[in-house]
């Protein structure tokens, strides 16, 4: 497997997984999201279907398609570490907080918009050895991307 072919993989692994990580923890843990951690899925979402382009067209294109895709994931991680400082306190972020409305649960709109949890984006709603869900974005986000940039340009050397 060539250094493109794994630049390509990562490319599309690695937004998949940490989307898919994501909604689990949404879905299955109870951890919705604030507003601040939507703003890291989108450019995750955008990476995918770069990703999967990177399989289909001439050389040049497929290059690019994972170039761009790598910069999207280096974004999703560089917002994961604005937003983890500002969930550490080291910097202030945004000043309103989001709320999500749980689907499904029968009652009119106006009780489940009442009722529903509000999400602050400067409390980190679960932490590993000390590092938000934020953190960790930003750390695989930030060190797949660069690892994605360096195996193209190892394979545009080889």
């Amino acid at each position: 497997m060539t250094g493109f072919d794994r630049a390509r993989w990562l490319a599309l692994l690695l937004p998949f997984g940490l989307l898919a990580g994501a909604y689990a923890s949404q879905y299955l843990g109870g951890l919705y999201p604030c507003e601040m951690c939507w703003w890291q899925r989108w450019p995750h979402f955008a990476a995918l279907p770069l990703a999967l382009g990177a399989f289909v067209g001439g050389a040049g294109v497929r290059r690019t398609l994972v170039a761009l895709a790598a910069l999207a994931i280096l974004t999703s991680g560089l917002i994961g570490g604005y937003h983890a400082g500002v969930e550490y306190g080291w910097w202030e972020g945004i000043t309103t907080c989001s709320s999500t409305i749980v689907p499904g649960s029968g009652k009119d709109v106006l009780d489940a918009i009442l009722d529903a949890p509000l999400i602050r984006c400067d409390i980190a709603p679960w932490t590993l050895f000390g590092i938000s869900l934020a953190g960790y974005n930003f750390l695989i986000s930030t060190l797949g991307a660069l690892a994605i940039f360096g195996l193209l340009r190892k394979g545009a050397s080889a």
